[in-house]
């Protein structure tokens, strides 16, 4: 079993603030992945530039293996200090793992990190450590598939004081929400975003502390295979299917006339559905063997719109989609389920569109942008043109 670790995170501005005083930053290589939540003191561009500062040190050096207690030391004496308070103040919550999911987590300051496991929202053990003076806490991980790590800012267990709570959100409080709202298929990016958007109903949409959360997810591999448009030369269709199908994983296709040539050569019928979802969007269509067919640029262009609102850290919209249009199966397929993406785009012009104003120029920069962005999602993107 192959397995992949997924990020995503929320944030929340604090009331009439432009600049968020929390800040994510994440490292990926081959092996290992590093995340760090920091949040700066106080709130505005001070709190900003204290956090952008402690998450880039701090996930630069752990990402390369240096001690905590020099990383520690390089931030200290890095942070620039507030000269009404006389404090260089951020905290920090940072995890490092490998792609089997064993690595460390150390928290500074930030509330402790909530561990989703078959479900279930658990403590993990941590370890008490004095470093240069702060009181550090350090958990060593072994996730097992599925496994969810929730870092949060404070602003999440202040939210609601003074307004609709009189204490802040409890930890317990929180546990409970959480388990009450989640799915175990739901990426780590959706449930950062469901506890967010408490937050910020709790604060009746005024938060009063910047807010963020950010999670991690061990999950497995899923490839999907989607193609879109018609090869170049024709003679090569049963070829350009093959390869197509040759893989494990989802199939999608997009477009009409891809849709045809894949009925066409696998021998199998195609059927379109008349229901309308979505009215700027063209019904899908079934083909045995394909698990999602879609119309091609107009959906693809509604992809694409819906990639960038996936994308926005401040957005609290769902992250799953529970309408059934094309665009919206796809994204879900995209966004949330896979974790590798291989193009299969063909350059051939298509007869459809000869009355059309759609050209393969159009086509090639929407499969382009689009997979720009499922990268910045942190997919594997492959495209392969035929």
């Amino acid at each position: 079993m192959e397995l992949f670790l997924e990020t995503g995170y929320t944030s929340l501005n604090k009331k009439s603030e432009e600049l968020c005083g929390d800040k994510v930053e994440v490292i990926k290589n081959d092996e290992y992945m590093t995340i760090v939540l920091s949040d700066g003191l106080g709130s505005g561009v001070k709190a900003n530039i204290l956090a952008t500062l402690t998450s880039k040190i701090l996930c630069t050096m752990v990402s390369n293996n240096i001690p905590m207690e020099e990383c520690v030391e390089t931030i200290l004496q890095s942070l620039p200090v507030c000269k009404t308070r006389e404090l260089a103040y951020s905290t920090f919550s940072v995890i490092h793992v490998n792609k089997n999911g064993k690595g460390y987590m150390f928290e500074f300051d930030n509330p402790q990190a909530m561990y989703i496991h078959n479900g279930k929202c658990m403590d993990l053990e941590r370890e008490q450590l004095e470093i240069l003076g702060k009181t550090i806490y350090k958990t060593d991980l072994e996730l097992e598939v599925s496994d969810v790590i929730l870092l949060m800012s404070d602003g999440t267990i202040h939210a609601g004081i003074g307004k609709t709570l009189n204490f802040g959100w409890q930890r317990k409080e929180i546990k409970e929400y959480l388990e009450k709202n989640i799915e175990k298929d739901m990426s780590s990016r959706a449930m950062a975003c469901i506890l967010a958007a408490a937050c910020n109903g709790l604060y009746l949409g005024e938060p009063g502390d910047d807010t963020t959360i950010a999670g991690i997810k061990l999950r497995e591999k899923l490839n999907i295979d989607i193609m879109v448009g018609p090869p170049i030369d024709k003679e090569q269709d049963d070829f350009y299917i093959s390869q197509f199908m040759n893989k494990n994983g989802k199939k999608v296709v997009c477009g009409g006339t891809s849709s045809k040539i894949v009925a066409r050569v696998l021998d199998k019928d195609l059927k379109t559905s008349f229901d309308f979802p979505d009215k700027e969007v063209p019904p899908i269509g079934y083909i045995d063997g394909i698990d999602l067919v879609t119309e091609g640029v107009i959906t693809l262009r509604k992809l694409l719109e819906l990639s960038e609102k996936y994308l926005s850290i401040s957005s609290i919209e769902p992250k799953k989609h529970v309408k059934k249009d094309g665009a919206s199966l796809l994204a879900n397929v995209l966004f949330e389920e896979a974790t590798d993406i291989h193009f299969f785009v063909g350059q051939g012009v298509n007869v459809a569109h000869n009355e059309l104003p759609i050209d393969i120029t159009m086509k090639l920069k929407l499969v382009e942008n689009i997979s720009k962005n499922l990268e910045l999602m942190g997919k594997e993107v492959t495209i392969q043109y035929n």
